[in-house]
């Protein structure tokens, strides 16, 4: 074949593409069962962070297994599905569904002898979407820790939601209001509330006013969804307004 030919050239095209296509695919099917696996492992990590566990990835499942003691998957009215894997539970997909037909991962953490309550958070930002976790000490209504994430936020701006700084504001705050009524942890611009723990707000990062307010509506959003299995426990001590 003549190598200086319109043929040849269109011809090694061609197969260049085919065998990086080949490649590409095998490498993303032979990767596939490991980028799921660390998926997993990261997630526990999540969970964990929020009760005060760090671990790295190669510790995580040992130690969701010692600490979480029970992964139960929310119908709206509160009841438990046993039917429903609350960990294989994909928040993205249940937001699509409309309420009445979604389902609430929730789990429980033993830690020396005290419960909390762990949360799954997902929402939007500026860019994409924003999600975490939130735990809840045994009176649910004290925050004990949070993790956030996000797809797309501005690095050194919104994307900070992931920093320890950030995250550590919402510790020990208050998830309902003087009246009882859910209020969620609200991430307010100027705020001047200094260490105050009882206002339902905390400090925003500067130049990330949509991602602070997707932060706000997306604890506010989810926490509601806890709310009638919530109100069954018997250390739920809120005065609730509802």
């Amino acid at each position: 074949m003549n190598t200086n030919s319109n043929g040849y050239t269109f011809f090694f095209a061609v197969a260049m593409v085919l065998v990086v296509a080949a490649t590409l695919a095998f490498t993303a099917t032979s990767l596939q069962e490991r980028q799921y696996e660390n998926v997993r492992l990261e997630k526990m990590q999540n969970i964990l962070m929020t009760v005060g566990v760090e671990t790295d990835r190669e510790g995580a499942e040992a130690l969701f297994n010692q600490y979480i003691t029970q992964q139960v998957s929310l119908n709206p009215d509160g009841s438990i599905d046993e039917e429903v894997n609350a960990f294989e539970l994909d928040l993205a997909k249940e937001l699509k569904k409309p309420i009445e037909e979604q389902h609430f991962p929730l789990y429980v953490a033993d830690i020396e002898g005290k419960n909390y309550y762990i949360i799954p958070l997902r929402g939007a930002g500026l860019w994409n979407a924003i999600w975490g976790y939130i735990s809840l000490k045994d009176d649910i209504n004290t925050i004990k820790g949070a993790t956030f994430d996000h797809l797309g936020e501005t690095a050194g701006l919104g994307a900070e939601i992931t920093q320890m700084w950030f995250r550590k504001r919402f510790e020990d705050e208050r998830i309902f209001d003087e009246s009882g009524a859910l209020a969620g942890v609200s991430v307010i611009k100027g705020y001047k509330g200094g260490n105050a723990k009882d206002d339902n707000a905390v400090d925003a990062i500067s130049g990330a006013t949509i991602t602070g307010d997707g932060v706000t509506d997306m604890i506010t959003e989810r926490l509601e969804h806890y709310l009638p299995y919530f109100k069954k426990q018997p250390t739920f001590k809120v005065a609730s307004a509802y």
